[in-house]
């Protein structure tokens, strides 16, 4: 597929713009719901989550290597995504992508479902306001319901999915 064609593309770091046409993310708007079909239709990277519950915040800390996409979830809640390390591209349903370079301090409002493809090694952590004290709490309470997602509240790719293996992105 153009899909899996473009994803070789960037895990042999060439190509990038011919990368993004396939995956839609340098439409002049894009359609989440097809790129997110796309997606799902290819094996899933597991990115490095570390999880942070301190005095009523969860942080959610992600790293991904260079040439990821990443569809996030819908959200319920307000809450900062903050990008500590590296560059990225980010777009919504119907928007142009939008580079952001590290650091960088992002207000997502509710229903909010972001694209974020890592043009670098990029880290980041999305901070909330909750009473949760595990990923599991938190997914319930932060995210909307999604059964089509590839992830556990851990941020592990589900069983019956395709797996990527980290060393298939830095080929």
């Amino acid at each position: 597929t153009a899909f899996s064609d473009s994803m070789h593309s960037l895990t042999q770091g060439s190509a990038m713009n011919r990368t993004f046409r396939y995956t839609g993310l340098l439409a002049p708007k894009v359609d989440l719901a097809r790129l997110k079909a796309e997606t799902l239709a290819q094996p899933q990277y597991e990115p490095v989550t570390t999880h942070h519950f301190f005095g009523g915040l969860y942080g959610r800390e992600v790293y991904r290597d260079a040439g990821v996409l990443v569809i996030g979830r819908v959200h319920k809640k307000a809450h900062f995504y903050q990008l500590i390390q590296g560059s990225v591209l980010i777009t919504q349903e119907g928007e142009e992508p939008k580079r952001v370079d590290a650091p960088a301090l992002i207000r997502s409002h509710p229903g909010t479902e972001r694209a974020v493809f890592s043009l670098t090694p990029a880290t980041c952590i999305t901070w909330h306001a909750t009473s949760a004290t595990t990923p599991e709490e938190a997914e319930a309470e932060l995210l909307e319901p999604d059964e089509s997602s590839a992830y556990t509240a851990d941020n592990k790719v589900k069983p019956g999915f395709l797996k990527m293996e980290r060393q298939e992105v830095l080929q």
